[in-house]
């Protein structure tokens, strides 16, 4: 299990970037948000891993499928809501999305490790959700075969969605639209 690609740097801002997306329960493509020059880029971490290094298999569906603890920084003002999304675009079928959470407050600088896998979460934020089929996070499960890439997304929005439980990457990609303050990637 690999989480493996460079973050996108300042300079690649400026290039318009966008990739697709399927999902188990969204089968048609949906573009990715643009990166654009007016796009801010903020920093994501885990103390889990390092970016290009192997996620530990407590976090998969090998042993204890916790989330890892993510941290941020350089969220912009304006700045009314976060989200996250896991996905690992390497899956057989296409874009396997393993975690969809939005509605964080803006105050907060990361999500703790092994939050819980119901609908919502501490400080109002709502599970979307995943490919699995349930809410809340769902670690790296990959058939045999080669290494896979995880990629945990972060986007600085400056609305608060008004999406329930439940909602799904293709679903809060849609919503998120042109309000797309800030993004970040591990």
């Amino acid at each position: 299990i690999r989480a493996a690609v460079p973050m996108l740097a300042a300079a690649i801002t400026a290039a318009a970037v966008v990739g697709l997306a399927c999902s188990q329960e969204d089968p048609e493509p949906i573009p990715e948000p643009e990166v654009t020059e007016a796009t801010m880029t903020m920093e994501i971490a885990s103390s889990a891993f390092t970016q290009g290094s192997s996620i530990p298999a407590q976090y998969s569906c090998d042993s204890d499928n916790v989330s890892p603890k993510l941290s941020w920084s350089g969220v912009p003002e304006g700045t009314q809501s976060i989200a996250v999304i896991m996905d690992d675009p390497d899956a057989p079928g296409g874009t396997w999305v393993h975690w969809v959470v939005h509605g964080i407050s803006p105050a907060e600088d990361g999500l703790p490790e092994g939050g819980p896998p119901s609908d919502t979460r501490d400080g109002g934020a709502r599970h979307g959700k995943n490919d699995f089929g349930k809410a809340g996070y769902g670690g790296p499960c990959p058939p045999r075969g080669g290494p896979h890439r995880y990629f945990f997304k972060l986007y600085a929005l400056d609305t608060d969605l008004v999406l329930g439980p439940g909602a799904t990457k293709a679903g809060l990609l849609r919503e998120m639209g042109g309000a797309i303050l800030a993004q970040g990637e591990l």
